[in-house]
């Protein structure tokens, strides 16, 4: 039975977006303490996938979510609020949640997936954005110093 409409992709270029992590380098983002890979970012929704990798006692600043994120963690367990996530856990944050600092309880590896930008802060003032144009930039530069090595 023929369809009602004409369903193929206008461009059928727009769902490869491959990324093998496997062959990534991690980007160090906290001397000896914390990288991430950066997955994918989305200019056209302000979306992005990073994996981070968090050695034991690694802590992450206070911050405010300015849209929703999953997480799951791959290895490892995360003292996040009042709760602890372990290898396996998935958790969804909604937009605008707040939270103080997330602590590796272990060396952990988890798939962060946000639709928006992260507000870093303490008790001051903001300390830090990051969204899909920060890690594009930090991508950017980390394969330009690989490609200089």
């Amino acid at each position: 039975m023929p369809l009602p409409q004409d369903i193929r992709p206008v461009n059928s270029e727009l769902m490869d977006s491959l990324a093998r992590s496997s062959q990534m380098e991690w980007i160090e983002t906290d001397p000896g303490q914390a990288w991430m890979k950066v997955l994918w970012t989305g200019p056209e929704t302000g979306r992005w996938a990073v994996l981070l990798k968090w050695k034991k006692g690694y802590v992450a600043p206070a911050h405010k979510h300015l849209s929703a994120a999953h997480a799951f963690i791959l290895s490892g367990k995360l003292q996040v609020r009042d709760g602890t996530l372990e290898t396996g856990d998935y958790t969804y944050e909604p937009n605008g949640m707040v939270h103080g600092a997330t602590t590796a309880l272990e060396d952990t590896i988890y798939l962060f997936i946000c639709d928006g930008p992260v507000l870093y802060f303490n008790d001051d003032a903001f300390t830090g954005y990051l969204g899909w144009e920060q890690l594009q930039r930090l991508q950017l530069r980390s394969q330009k110093k690989a490609a200089a090595e």
